[in-house]
């Protein structure tokens, strides 16, 4: 099945700068100052747009996630301890409970990665995905669906949507029309990433799936985009076990090595958490 892009809407790479003849004049070495004074002042102007809409260093994270030191195909991040069977709703409450006093991530979040995580080993036990993963791309997406001051509810909703910027070919970001009227992102002129998984809605209309048995596929509730991401990063038949795997769907996700260094950090982090006691 040919997947749909997913654009790097948590961090953008700065423009590289062009290669540039030597001047043979000094009037060419002037007017080449001038134009690269400009150059620079734009591309900082950029950069600092660009690294406040961070949601790896953006407004309410008190820690900001430093990348993984590990080679991109190189290994996948743990899985952790035992989990709660599947259907066991008060065994994954209070596991959830016990990993977020441990991690800082908040219990309903927890439940949603674990809730997936389950599920998958039935729907694609070859996948070995495991929940760690999905908290990973959820801490780096949205901190857990807590971006910009929102709180997650009961309900799996953030209090407010989470919504990111105008995909409309500005540096660092792709050019994407709208493709949903703005139904799911408010935008009826470029589409935008949506929810605490930060999918855009040409990748949600294909991948949807309902993970919390309501009969909707919401990407603003985190039951249904844990799941959805997951069997996104399961497709093509990946094992999440293996490090040419995990990168794999990582790289299908988000195409950035840096991205996926920091969900492997997050996610060895967490899974670590869950092994002790």
């Amino acid at each position: 099945m040919t997947e749909a892009p997913f654009p790097a809407a948590s961090q953008a790479d700065s423009p590289r700068p062009p290669r540039r003849r030597r001047p043979r004049s000094f009037g060419c070495l002037v007017l080449v100052a001038v134009l690269l004074t400009a150059l620079l002042a734009v591309v900082a102007g950029v950069v600092w747009a660009l690294s406040s809409l961070d949601r790896v260093t953006g407004p309410g994270l008190a820690d900001p996630v430093d990348p993984a030191p590990v080679e991109p195909g190189s290994a996948a991040p743990g899985f952790g301890g035992p989990l709660p069977e599947a259907g066991q709703a008060a065994a994954t409450d209070e596991w959830a409970r016990r990993i977020s006093e441990r991690t800082g991530a908040p219990a309903r979040a927890l439940t949603a990665y674990v809730r997936a995580d389950l599920a998958m080993r039935s729907r694609a036990p070859a996948c070995h995905l495991s929940w760690a993963t999905l908290a990973g791309i959820g801490r780096i997406e949205s901190n857990h669906g807590r971006w910009g001051g929102a709180t997650l509810n009961a309900d799996g909703r953030p209090s407010q949507p989470i919504i990111g910027v105008a995909l409309d070919g500005s540096p660092g970001l792709e050019a994407i029309p709208d493709t949903d009227q703005g139904r799911l992102d408010g935008d009826a002129q470029h589409d935008r990433a949506v929810g605490p998984m930060q999918f855009i809605p040409a990748t949600w209309k294909i991948w949807a799936t309902d993970g919390n048995g309501d009969g909707v596929a919401d990407p603003h509730n985190i039951d249904d985009a844990a799941l959805t991401a997951a069997r996104y990063l399961c497709a093509n038949g990946r094992d999440l076990a293996t490090g040419q795997g995990w990168w794999a769907g990582l790289r299908s996700y988000n195409n950035s090595v840096e991205y996926g260094q920091r969900v492997f950090g997050v996610a060895e982090r967490y899974a670590r958490a869950s092994a002790t006691g």
